[in-house]
């Protein structure tokens, strides 16, 4: 394939590749994936990760694995029979992938937008049915890079040219098409002379801030120092933090945000220290059909993700039980502001979550002196 620029996927000749970032940062290595199960597997394993990038690669997942179960299934020699057995194989197809990473609102929205171009598409033959699914797949990539290029403009109007910035887990460039989501301001600032000093969690237990962020801000000559989990407090508390940006897996209508496990415990720090605390969420990660953060299905991994991952020998007793949830809920009360492609978005949330996706007027959140209502 020759050298490719950096993303966690690439689609080229009607193949699909993705950085297998379980490899990262020892080696740089994109491999192919062809059937819904390789493509399934590697959702599941973190191979490709964070809610924009597993969108795109399971509408791209969805078309491959289209043309590889298409390849054993044999023509009635009607085409209406051959539409309907189409759907119905796309249907199982796309059922099984969404079962990978069931916390993650991308994975099923992007594979709903894949079933519903099919509907939509009036297609007259087979391979018109599959190009309405390649059509669908490289539309939700491209308005992918479009979402964090203005997430990125968007987040940098709220920062100052010399912060300091915690982030955590990692919502960058192997997260998403191009820039990343709470990354985006700090590349786009970069280009353009800001001097940020990011400061990334490690993000235990699968380290992604460690093997993710920290390398791809370095690689990419941005001032970057890597802490334990337990040092955030220590770094606000000595003035070194002016804001924390985060991703989101999943926001419900109330604007509790589901993200990497840890995530909640730096909102509340943040609210502390009187830090802001941004919260990164692309429109297609608002879950308006979720009410608040009490309702979302958080996935819990294996144990030996704790256990044994990462070390040469296990760190824990083998018998010691292990709870391992992957993502916590940040209350919405938390959050200063959620910056999306179409907008910064305040409180209410309730209200101004929905009228930014709607593309209406957002409500503007007004303060009350309860002591002096008597003055009203």
């Amino acid at each position: 394939m020759g050298q490719l620029e950096l993303a966690p996927l690439h689609f080229i000749s009607g193949k699909l590749y993705i950085l297998d970032q379980t490899l990262l940062p020892r080696e740089e290595t994109y491999i192919e994936l062809s059937t819904k199960e390789e493509v399934f597997d590697a959702i599941k394993n973190l191979q490709v990760r964070g809610a924009p990038a597993i969108g795109v690669a399971a509408a791209y997942g969805a078309y491959v694995s289209m043309r590889k179960e298409l390849m054993s299934m044999p023509s009635s020699g009607y085409v209406h029979e051959d539409l309907v057995t189409f759907g119905n194989v796309l249907r199982n197809v796309c059922d099984y992938l969404r079962s990978a990473r069931p916390t993650a609102v991308n994975l099923s929205w992007a594979l709903d937008r894949v079933q519903m171009a099919f509907k939509n598409s009036h297609a007259t033959s087979i391979k018109s049915a599959a190009e309405a699914l390649l059509e669908e797949a490289t539309r939700i990539h491209q308005e992918d890079v479009d979402a964090c290029y203005a997430m990125g403009e968007y987040g940098l109007s709220l920062l100052g040219r010399e912060m300091g910035i915690l982030t955590h887990c990692n919502a960058g460039t192997l997260a998403t098409s191009k820039y990343g989501t709470c990354l985006a301001p700090i590349y786009l600032g970069s280009e353009r002379g800001y001097d940020f000093h990011v400061y990334a969690d490690e993000t235990r237990p699968l380290l992604q801030g460690a093997r993710l962020t920290a390398w791809e801000l370095n690689r990419a000559g941005i001032d970057v120092t890597l802490i334990c989990d337990n040092m955030a407090n220590t770094v606000m508390k000595q003035g070194l933090i002016d804001a924390v940006v985060v991703g989101c897996d999943r926001m419900t209508r109330n604007g509790d945000g589901a993200n990497k496990i840890g995530t909640s415990a730096l909102a509340v720090l943040a609210r502390e220290y009187d830090i802001p605390f941004y919260m990164f969420v692309p429109t297609s990660t608002i879950d308006l059909n979720t009410e608040s953060g009490e309702d979302i299905e958080i996935e819990v991994r294996d144990e030996e993700e704790v256990r044994s991952m990462w070390y040469s020998e296990p760190m824990a007793p083998e018998d010691v039980k292990i709870f391992n949830p992957s993502f916590d809920v940040t209350p919405a009360k938390y959050i200063t502001a959620v910056i999306t492609e179409k907008g910064i978005v305040r409180p209410p949330y309730d209200i101004n979550l929905e009228a930014i996706v709607r593309g209406e007027p957002q409500m503007e959140h007004i303060d009350f002196d309860v002591e002096n209502l008597d003055e009203f």
